[in-house]
């Protein structure tokens, strides 16, 4: 298994709170010196309060193990929900999307121009 791979667990369908304790027990066990353990969430199908309280638990456990999670290609209700919840900030969760530049990160090749009759902002 490549390291990318080692340290990736996908993570499906709705979460519901019985899923937890084996989802950290993965998380745990996924844990590599020096990297974070990618949670692959696209392909989970609910954005509810459950869902909060699962990445919630799984960012503990990979505390508890010794490093953090970062998840990847969430859907944008959950990416919502997180962040009404205050959880990105909180836990300092880092977020990857798939075909979307980073967080705070212009996207490239863009290129900025300004008419002639553009009012200054």
């Amino acid at each position: 298994m490549a390291e990318s791979e080692a340290n990736l667990i996908l993570i499906e369908g709705p979460l519901r709170a019985g899923d937890v304790p084996q989802l950290c027990a993965r998380v745990a066990a996924a844990r590599r010196p020096g990297h974070d353990v990618i949670c692959d969430v696209g392909g989970v199908t609910t954005a509810d309060l459950t869902t909060v309280d699962a990445v919630a638990r799984l960012h503990l456990a990979a505390r508890r193990a010794g490093g953090r999670i970062r998840l990847r290609n969430p859907t944008p209700a959950l990416l919502a929900l997180l962040g009404l919840v205050g959880l990105t900030e909180l836990l300092g969760l880092v977020v990857e999307m798939e075909g979307h530049p980073e967080q705070r990160e212009p996207p490239l090749r863009v290129e900025e121009a300004v008419e002639a009759g553009d009012a200054p902002l």
